[in-house]
């Protein structure tokens, strides 16, 4: 068991040259490994090290940042250097290496910045694991957003990697340090927020000074690399989102057998709100996906399903798991598993757990006035009806099924009535 403990805290070797050049007929891309210099655990002396390793302690890993190169690829102009976010993490933006990070602390990091990029209008906070938001928030203050996210799955958030939008305060920091973080990431960290966060002594914690351009990425473009396991590559362009307003989600309509079908109730503002919030989150989850939101606020997320209906579900027994473990924490102090072990050895009282388990049940999970949000369009009414039967109120997704006509129904015969929009575009994220 010591060995495999220090198998995740080794740093690897590896053999992945400096440089990398990837060229597109007559057009060439130039990258360069990024390394750090890093004190030895041993000698304190700096080393030079890249990625502590890939995705698991065996695999050797490398990042390396676009140092050179325009691509144009018909009309479509690609991402130019000097943009870089992750890739250009410098030894001065390392404030603290911690337990030096490997691959996936930087691709949640980058999938965070991903989605955080359409949420820069107001403070925001987004925590992310598996390459997935755990929580993700809107505040009136940072600690605010930060205390909205975590609290939205404080169990999933535990180990993750977060994300704000503003510089890191001191109210902030307080509260991130009473929680197990892997990574935090912030534009700066304001006078004396450092020395709070460094307490948990294998934090990493990064500055991304670009963190405040994030809203002129939207409309950059990369080039995906998807490599297959016999040395082929994929490569496509990366998306575009489409939705930047409320102006630009489409009326709910379909057409069956000669027969028009549309929404009978029209979404209010603060349901636009939570669609465009919604929506903006759903560009960093893997698809298939169904969430729900409330009130700028992640209620509950599924994740990576192969069934429509089946995800949507998921996302339901997730929010009432999470609501419960939330409620009980803010009660008690504990969550909801341990609390439910100390009912069985008789430690706390059973009744005090009914009574936490028929408030989540009341409260359907806190789905009540939510907005359901799909990556795809719903190929039968039956996903639909799981969120109503949870009582959302809006519901969000790509539309284009040849039943359209029957989600669109199922909306106008709730009691009361769903809105829903149309996209007009997928957001597959495999």
């Amino acid at each position: 068991m010591r060995d495999i403990k220090k198998m995740y805290r080794t740093i690897m070797e590896d053999h992945f040259p400096g440089e990398v050049i990837v060229k597109f007929g007559d057009q060439t891309l130039f990258y360069r490994k990024r390394t750090w210099k890093i004190p030895d655990e041993k000698t304190g002396e700096l080393i030079e090290k890249g990625l502590r390793y890939g995705e698991n302690p065996e695999q050797e890993a490398a990042l390396y940042e676009l140092v050179n190169g325009n691509l144009v690829l018909g009309a479509c102009q690609f991402i130019e250097p000097g943009n870089g976010l992750v890739s250009s993490i410098s030894e001065e933006d390392m404030i603290q290496a911690g337990k030096h990070p490997g691959k996936i602390n930087l691709t949640d990091l980058d999938n965070g910045l991903n989605i955080m990029r359409y949420l820069m209008e107001r403070p925001a906070a987004i925590i992310l694991k598996h390459n997935n938001p755990c929580g993700a928030a809107y505040g009136t203050t940072l600690a605010e957003a930060y205390e909205k996210a975590n609290m939205a799955d404080r169990i999933a958030a535990f180990g993750g990697c977060l994300v704000l939008n503003r510089p890191m305060d001191k109210e902030t920091a307080e509260m991130v340090s009473r929680n197990y973080l892997e990574v935090v990431a912030a534009p700066d960290f304001e006078e004396g927020t450092v020395s709070v966060l460094a307490k948990r002594k294998n934090l990493r914690i990064v500055r991304i000074s670009r963190i405040d351009q994030l809203a002129r990425y939207r409309t950059l473009r990369f080039v995906d690399f998807k490599s297959l396991m016999d040395g082929g590559i994929i490569v496509q362009q990366s998306p575009l989102n489409r939705i930047q307003s409320k102006e630009d989600f489409l009326p709910a309509r379909a057409t069956y057998q000669g027969k028009e079908y549309s929404i009978e109730r029209q979404p209010t503002d603060r349901e636009y709100e939570d669609m465009l919030f919604g929506w903006f989150i759903e560009q960093g989850v893997t698809s298939n996906s169904v969430l729900y939101v409330k009130d700028g606020v992640t209620v509950g997320i599924g994740t990576g399903e192969q069934d429509r209906v089946g995800v949507a579900e998921i996302a339901v027994f997730k929010a009432y798991t999470k609501y419960a473990d939330a409620l009980c924490y803010r009660k008690y102090g504990i969550g909801y598993k341990e609390f439910e072990l100390e009912v069985r050895n008789g430690r706390r009282s059973r009744r005090d757990l009914t009574e936490i388990d028929d408030e989540t049940k009341a409260e359907r999970g806190g789905l009540i006035g939510s907005v359901m949000v799909s990556d795809a369009f719903f190929p039968f009414r039956d996903g639909v009806d799981v969120g109503i039967r949870e009582g959302v109120t809006a519901i969000v997704h790509p539309g284009g099924s040849e039943r359209d006509f029957e989600s669109i129904i199922a909306c106008n015969e709730a009691n009361p009535k769903v809105t829903m929009v149309f996209t007009g575009q997928r957001a597959f994220k495999h």
